[in-house]
């Protein structure tokens, strides 16, 4: 299978392809709406991924007590589906267009299937795949991350079978991927400073190294318009990588022990991400490239990993490892 790189060009100048937003913002101070207290306190539950379903009902993983969980925001209730495998460590979760909820068991090696309906888990073993991480459904299939195996790969539901490749560069840890307008992966490689570009038809992975040599990109999202946006958690900025023009710009995030993480998009086009060492979620315009608004989480400890936005609500979930709480910030 070919392989192939692209490195931003050197030729253009780092002044010309990396914009860095000098002005730190005014820190408007609010906080998260809500903290939903969830069932496992002792050990704490470590909720780690959040997904919303069409209904509004928001699940996520507990990697701690290997549990898939189902809050329902109206009225507080948590639901817990525990994994066939104990200490399966599932970590992300999604809700296919038919309402199936996927999740990876990171530390067992395997993808499991949730039926809301039923209740029932089925899993699929990753064989070559022993941690499986990240997870995203395209065109009826479970495309997936595997950080520490430095692969990634796919899973077909209709026949079990998973197909693997490994990465272009050793300890390049994939680990966020989402797809882009243009049915295309893409995959944050957080052990570089490279982003991948998936072909999903042929599994061919294209990287893209980033301006900065310190850049580690951990999760990413992408903008109606095609742009890659992500958050480097090594550096403490939020970054930009357009494939039309082959460009990066990055803005410094507003703590001065940012670590950013989770990151996602709003239904008016904003970039949402965690400032996990800080403690809050800031949102940050692409119109006029500002950080204009920092969101508190009360709950000190908080570590949100991934986001997840419910555009129908304009409700956006964080999951709050390690302290046994879902938050919510209402955008509207």
């Amino acid at each position: 299978m070919r392989r192939t790189s692209i490195v931003v060009p050197a030729m253009l100048g780092v002044a010309a392809l990396l914009a860095i937003a000098a002005a730190r913002p005014s820190r408007t101070r609010s906080y998260v709406d809500r903290e939903y207290l969830l069932p496992h306190t002792n050990p704490p539950a470590f909720s780690h991924d959040p997904a919303v379903a069409r209904d509004g009902r928001v699940y996520f993983t507990d990697q701690q007590s290997a549990y898939i969980g189902r809050l329902d925001p109206e009225t507080g209730k948590v639901e817990e589906f525990p994994t066939p495998t104990p200490k399966s460590g599932p970590h992300g979760v999604i809700v296919a267009p038919d309402g199936m909820v996927w999740f990876t068991e990171n530390g067992a090696g395997r993808i499991g299937k949730l039926d809301p309906k039923t209740g029932h888990i089925t899993e699929f073993e990753t064989p070559g795949a022993r941690d499986p991480h990240t997870a995203i459904w395209v065109d009826g299939k479970l495309w997936f991350t595997a950080q520490r195996a430095d692969k990634y790969g796919v899973l077909d539901p209709a026949t079990g079978k998973v197909t693997l490749w490994s990465v272009p560069t050793p300890r390049a840890l994939p680990y966020g991927i989402q797809r882009h307008p243009d049915g295309t992966l893409w995959i944050a490689l957080f052990g570089t400073n490279k982003l991948g570009h998936l072909d999903p038809h042929t599994g061919a992975l294209t990287e893209i190294t980033l301006p900065d040599s310190g850049a580690r990109p951990r999760r990413l999202t992408i903008t109606r318009d095609g742009r890659i946006w992500y958050t480097d958690y090594a550096r403490g900025y939020l970054g930009m990588y357009d494939p039309h023009t082959k460009t990066a710009k990055e803005f410094k995030t507003p703590g001065d022990r940012s670590a950013p993480y989770g990151i996602g998009i709003a239904p008016d086009g904003a970039v949402w991400f965690a400032e996990v060492r800080q403690g809050d979620i800031v949102r940050f315009d692409p119109r006029t490239e500002k950080m204009d608004a920092i969101v508190h989480i009360p709950t000190a400890g908080s570590v949100v990993r991934n986001v997840s936005i419910d555009s129908t609500r304009s409700r956006l979930w964080i999951a709050e490892s390690g302290v046994s709480r879902l938050g919510r910030i209402d955008l509207k």
